[in-house]
């Protein structure tokens, strides 16, 4: 870990993206105060095909760019 001193004291500082028990319970605890016990698995379903949608959206594109590569290479043939 990484530290800093201020004022004579050190500061440990986390690497971004890294989240400790603390600030994880924190989250969910403030996802169940706004959303509550009930709508969460619906939330998660919602984010769940939205995902789904995404890589389905992303794989329609890498195939229709690999028919477009192979549609010009055999016309340059």
């Amino acid at each position: 870990m990484t530290s800093i001193f201020v004022n004579g004291q050190e500061i440990l500082l986390q690497p971004a993206g890294w989240f400790g028990p603390w600030e994880i319970a924190a989250i969910v605890v403030v996802v169940l105060l706004l959303f509550g016990g009930r709508k969460i698995p619906e939330l998660m379903k919602g984010l769940g095909k939205g995902v789904k949608e995404f890589k389905d959206g992303i794989a329609e594109d890498d195939k229709k760019e690999n028919g477009e590569q192979d549609e010009k290479e055999n016309k340059d043939k």
